[in-house]
């Protein structure tokens, strides 16, 4: 996904109303924090209105008695309010709290949802540690929005305009002035805003290559170790963080100048009005009281716009924030389930297959056909392999029956069925795929077997890797089926992951098994172990196996040999080699180098 600093002047703090889809369910508890918020502000402001009349009725009373009597109430009601604003402002906070960690949660779970279920182009050109930047520190941002500043922003905007209100009301030709003087805050700090804005945004991206480094190589540590590379690997995430912290000090900077602009100006502003006001008791005018409530009415608004200075740098940020979350949002996977999905017909066996005049080629590389005039047709129940050089094509097979990809021109059907015309569930619960990379997730290796199959039995876990010969290595671990394999495997040597990986696609028992190097990672014992056992689960199925090692496809039905995106060859092992083509080329260069033992066996 590529970046574009320059978006985040051109955006505002409406770019939150992305959020509204988030907020609009809890808009009963919205408007609860909102009333709460109201009264604490409320609160706030009847503080100065019950301060004058203590100073203009409680000591003003020539009699001590009366003036005691007077004091008490006038304290017990200023109590009043203060514990009123105490209650209110806790409800507030509650209130607010919950939402900004409800809304937050909401969204974090909805980019995720969406993300997962891009296809593997969007991955071409969006780094992992992007996506989880904008899944930790953005949407961070946030909730401290929601959670906190948004609460804030609005308290002190009631506070705000009730003091003004009540300050123009009490002395309207003063706060005339005042405002005359505050509209020229506004014009400098609109400036400001826009860089802050621009610089937020620069920064949230920085912070995105930071992440997206350190998920590269945190994922290749052993290659990254074996090369000795740690400290240049050390060097490039220090880089790329000074980036990040020379972007964040400029915003942070620009913003200071905000802040203290508008403070300053909002402060000597109404430091005049409150000169013009002690000038008014001096001259009998107006009332101790009355400039004690000036007194108050001005700090209140003071701090109100102090508060919202800060706030609305907040706002930025998390506009930049909720800008790049948008985009996760707004991504449209290139494929998608139909609007009228087709169901496959039911099987017994295997699945069919059909790839007709298939042209193809990835969307990174529109100029290079990895496909081009592609056709291959695949019975029920038997098994092809495909082979030839690297580049050739064999993996995108597979990629475009499972509808990884669309194709740019002719068909791929299952069963009969075009794979665009069928649900991505119903199609790919259809298929069982063993990768050349197993994949082993952080949880025990009963989970791990059991992501074929969520609601396979126990029993049936056991049964699938007794199949793929892993029962005797998971049941030697320290807790068994239910010992932690560590992250991405770390615990288990190759040949074990493997093996896992091929337990999971037999509980998943599907029609159609994809075989990518199955046997690429084990050694010679585990090999003839675990072919043992796929041969078994390839019974009763349709089998695609790709192999660079010649000696696992010899035994396939049909071998076809791909070379540049087309077909070459189709045959059985020894017609192929009696053609001496492409493949008995390749077979010569493997088989002379294979010991006499397999040369033996694979001529035999």
């Amino acid at each position: 996904m590529p970046k574009d600093d320059s978006r985040g002047a051109a955006k505002s703090p409406r770019s939150l109303s992305g959020l509204l889809p988030f907020i609009k369910p809890y808009r009963g508890r919205i408007g609860l924090a909102l009333l709460f918020l109201v009264l604490a502000a409320m609160s706030t402001l009847a503080f100065p209105l019950a301060l004058k009349s203590l100073i203009d009725q409680g000591l003003i009373s020539s009699d001590p008695g009366e003036r005691v009597l007077a004091l008490r109430g006038h304290f017990l009601a200023l109590f009043a309010v203060g514990a009123a604003l105490g209650v209110f402002s806790a409800a507030r906070f509650y209130m607010v709290s919950w939402l900004g960690e409800r809304i937050t949660a909401d969204l974090r779970s909805a980019v995720y949802a969406h993300v997962v279920e891009q296809s593997p182009e969007f991955f071409e050109s969006t780094q992992t540690g992007e996506v989880l930047s904008r899944l930790t520190t953005d949407t961070t941002l946030v909730q401290t929005v929601v959670g906190s500043s948004l609460s804030m922003g609005l308290r002190n905007t009631v506070m705000g305009i009730g003091a003004l209100i009540m300050l123009v009301i009490t002395n309207p030709v003063v706060m005339t002035q005042v405002l005359g003087i505050l509209v020229l805050v506004v014009l400098p700090s609109l400036y400001f805003g826009r860089r802050v804005r621009r610089l937020s945004r620069a920064s949230q991206d920085r912070v995105a290559d930071s992440s997206a480094i350190a998920a590269e190589v945190l994922n290749a540590i052993p290659i990254v170790q074996s090369y000795t590379q740690e400290q240049r690997e050390s060097q490039r995430f220090a880089v790329s963080t000074e980036h990040a912290f020379e972007v964040a000090r400029k915003r942070s900077l620009v913003r200071s100048y905000l802040v203290a602009f508008i403070i300053s100006a909002t402060f000597g502003a109404l430091l005049w009005g409150l000169y013009q006001g002690t000038q008014a008791v001096m001259q009998g005018q107006i009332t101790a009281g009355h400039l004690g409530q000036t007194v108050v009415l001005v700090i209140i608004l003071v701090g109100s716009v102090a508060v919202l200075s800060e706030v609305y740098g907040d706002l930025l940020r998390a506009a930049g924030a909720t800008e790049r979350l948008m985009e996760l949002l707004a991504a449209k996977s290139t494929v998608s389930d139909p609007l009228q999905p087709r169901p496959l017909p039911a099987v017994n066996g295997g699945s069919a297959c059909r790839l007709a005049e298939v042209r193809f080629h990835y969307p990174s590389r529109p100029a290079q056909d990895t496909l081009h005039d592609f056709s291959l047709d695949i019975a029920a129940g038997e098994t092809v392999a495909l082979v030839g050089p690297s580049g050739a094509g064999k993996s995108t097979v597979l990629q475009l029956l499972l509808r990884f990809y669309d194709v740019q021109s002719g068909r791929v059907e299952i069963d009969g069925v075009p794979v665009q015309q069928v649900a991505l569930e119903a199609l790919r619960q259809r298929i069982g795929i063993v990768p050349q990379d197993s994949v082993i997730f952080s949880t025990s290796a009963l989970e791990n077997i059991r992501y074929g199959r969520p609601t396979a039995r126990d029993d049936e876990v056991i049964a699938a890797a007794k199949a793929a010969f892993a029962h005797e290595f998971i049941s030697a671990l320290p807790e068994g089926y239910d010992s932690y394999l560590g992250e991405r495997g770390v615990r288990l040597s190759g040949g074990q992951r493997q093996r896992i990986s091929i337990a999971r696609a037999i509980l998943k028992n599907p029609p159609l098994l994809l075989l990518d190097e199955a046997t690429s990672a084990l050694d010679a014992e585990s090999e003839r172990m675990v072919q043992a056992a796929l041969e078994a689960a390839m019974r009763g199925r349709t089998t695609l196996v790709i192999a660079h090692r010649l000696a696992t496809v010899q035994r396939a039905d049909r071998i076809v040999v791909l070379e540049a995106g087309h077909i070459v060859d189709v045959g059985t092992h020894a017609e192929l080699v009696a053609r001496d083509g492409l493949y008995a080329r390749l077979a010569a260069m493997q088989f002379d180098m294979a010991e006499p033992a397999l040369a033996t066996a694979v001529g035999a």
